[in-house]
């Protein structure tokens, strides 16, 4: 259920081929939102509960969810 939200946002927003530039501790990492959302999908449900709520608001405020995805993907870099 929540990697079919996630996924339908990403493509309303336009942005599900888009790639993430974010530093990690090997240097420069290149994450597609795609696999970003595999590893949302593979969070807990308490976590996926957490992600969904914070992009809700973003979204409510007419904000970048992109800025959060980038945050979100600090923690899969290399």
């Amino acid at each position: 259920m929540f990697k079919n939200w996630i996924e339908t946002l990403a493509a309303e927003k336009n942005i599900l081929g888009t790639e993430l530039a974010v530093e990690g501790p090997s240097g420069t990492n290149y994450i597609p939102v795609a696999c970003l959302i595999e590893a949302m999908a593979s969070a807990p449900s308490h976590e996926q509960r957490g992600i969904r709520d914070m992009i809700v608001r973003i979204d409510f405020a007419n904000g970048d969810v992109l800025d959060y995805f980038r945050h979100l993907a600090r923690a899969i870099t290399i």
